[in-house]
């Protein structure tokens, strides 16, 4: 066999993110369209609670020490960041509670932190975006947790709707979910923030903007834009906004 060793250099070396995912997250694929080819996403899961998408399940899921159990399960492979990909479970306690469980994940060993209500906040306060419209999956009472969390931010929700779904979120269809955003839009809204990593929205995002002329954010686009930020990496994917913050 004739061949040239030289012509095999590599892999491509990569630097890793943890993420720290709800036991019931069906959407692996969709992050990995948000990161950068010398990226790695590495999975954790917290433990399996038999409750349906709920409060309560916003409550078990984000229990700090298995956020820190979690993070311990992906320092081997070394880590620059660790997310808690968990919209619901990072907003349902309020700010001071987000704040408690990027502390959690940096006590149990990660070099750096991220929850995706935490890098909401920052991209609204970066934007300076005070008034938004509000689309979750979740029931009435959860939705009102979140806009109880954008509030302690000093963001007025001014429009909300909710799918009201207790399960299987990520099944639902890219068209009913386009048609609830640009229902649940107002005129007065400066951007219309997507709940849940569990609910597809990747494709949707360049034509909603387009067609609403604000910012859409999504909890899967703002979580790993927060990770590639601390790692000094753009981002890639659909989205206006990710082009105007540092």
């Amino acid at each position: 066999m004739d061949f040239d060793l030289l012509e095999f250099e590599g892999p491509l070396a990569q630097r890793g993110i943890g993420v720290i995912a709800p036991f019931d997250l069906a959407l692996e694929r969709e992050l990995w369209r948000w990161v950068p080819m010398e990226v790695s996403l590495h999975l954790a899961r917290t433990p399996y609670e038999p409750v349906p998408v709920s409060m309560e399940m916003a409550q078990l899921v984000s229990d700090s020490r298995h956020l820190a159990a979690a993070t311990r399960d992906v320092l081997h492979v070394e880590p620059e960041v660790v997310a808690y990909l968990c919209t619901s479970g990072s907003f349902v306690n309020g700010v001071d509670y987000e704040r408690s469980l990027t502390k959690a994940i940096c006590d149990a060993g990660a070099p750096d932190a991220v929850t995706t209500s935490g890098a909401l906040a920052e991209v609204l306060h970066q934007l300076d975006l005070h008034r938004v419209s509000v689309l979750t999956p979740y029931d009435g009472d959860l939705t009102g947790k979140l806009h109880d969390f954008l509030a302690e931010l000093d963001v007025h929700t001014v429009s909300s709707d909710h799918l009201g779904l207790g399960g299987g979120i990520w099944k639902v269809s890219y068209r009913t979910i386009a048609e609830r955003i640009l229902a649940a839009d107002h005129a007065d809204a400066d951007a219309i923030f997507v709940s849940c990593t569990n609910l597809p929205t990747y494709d949707l995002i360049e034509p909603l903007e387009s067609a609403l002329g604000k910012p859409v954010l999504t909890a899967n686009q703002l979580t790993m834009w927060a990770c590639l930020r601390r790692m000094n990496l753009p981002i890639v994917g659909p989205g206006k906004w990710l082009r105007e913050v540092e």
